[in-house]
């Protein structure tokens, strides 16, 4: 009997074991991935948690912190007992190119720390992506920034006021990928309201002056903001019909900003394209 009952008890602990090694390694109750992001083969949520607002500071792409607030995720992903191991390398790199076939953009990335991170503009949001990576597990971090309201409507009477009064608008709603000068077709409304600015004041010439942040080197900033305003002048005389003459394209990188590029508010500001009276 007591041979029987040592039996049972050790087939007791066996099972219970097992239940407790099976639960652990199924995804916490009430997590789910992010929808931006499968997860990695034979991965389990081990951590979460879902802040309808917080903040998180992030390494930007001139090598300096910035804190981004929005709907935050933390996902903390293990792997199962047993399934080989990928390597944070592969992790890290799966991340980046599953977001980068979406648009995202890696503004950092450092193997010493084993982190990246990636940006993505899209449907409305500007979502921040943390990922740091090691042999058997990952942790993302998530913030999903609402991007800035426009700070001037592009109305052709408003343009005109602006520009009679101080002789130069600055227009936010003409839209670029990063590092490019393809002008996006959201941007559609806002040229065919500077097109009906000129063709409403026949006399109106136009210096087209492109405007960037301060991220990346000077000397690239000033081809990509001259390439940029040559782009808007170009749609303005090939789709609009609109005089060649009267439109002069430049560029002047971050010479002139309306505000401080320490934020990436302030970069969204300083990135713009600045319509003045010749």
């Amino acid at each position: 009997m007591k041979n029987l009952n040592a039996v049972i008890f050790s087939l007791f602990f066996v099972l219970t074991y097992a239940n407790l090694t099976f639960a652990a390694e199924v995804d916490i109750k009430g997590s789910k991935d992010h929808p931006l992001l499968t997860r990695m083969p034979n991965f389990f949520i081990a951590e979460y948690k879902d802040t309808d607002f917080g903040s998180h500071r992030f390494m930007g792409q001139d090598k300096k912190p910035v804190s981004i607030e929005g709907h935050m995720y933390y996902i903390g992903y293990q792997l199962y007992k047993g399934a080989a191991e990928p390597g944070e390398l592969k992790i890290r790199r799966n991340v980046q190119d599953a977001l980068k076939k979406i648009g995202g953009i890696v503004v950092f990335d450092e193997d010493f720390n084993r982190f990246s991170i990636i940006v993505i503009k899209k449907d409305g949001k500007e979502t921040w992506v943390e990922v740091r990576a090691y042999n058997n597990s990952y942790r993302l971090t998530i913030v999903e920034k609402e991007i800035m309201k426009q700070e001037i409507v592009a109305n052709a009477d408003a343009m005109s006021s602006d520009i009679n009064a101080t002789g130069h608008v600055s227009v936010y709603g003409i839209f670029f990928d990063t590092g490019k000068s393809d002008i996006k077709t959201e941007s559609d409304a806002a040229i065919a309201e500077i097109a009906k600015l000129l063709k409403n004041n026949g006399a109106l010439n136009l210096y087209v002056v492109g405007h960037t942040d301060n991220a990346g080197s000077f000397d690239s900033n000033m081809k990509l903001s001259q390439d940029r305003a040559g782009a808007v002048a170009k749609v303005l005389v090939d789709k609009h019909g609109i005089a060649a003459a009267r439109l002069k394209s430049y560029g002047v990188a971050s010479l002139a900003p309306v505000t401080s590029n320490d934020t990436e508010d302030g970069k969204a500001k300083n990135r713009r394209v600045e319509l003045v009276k010749q």
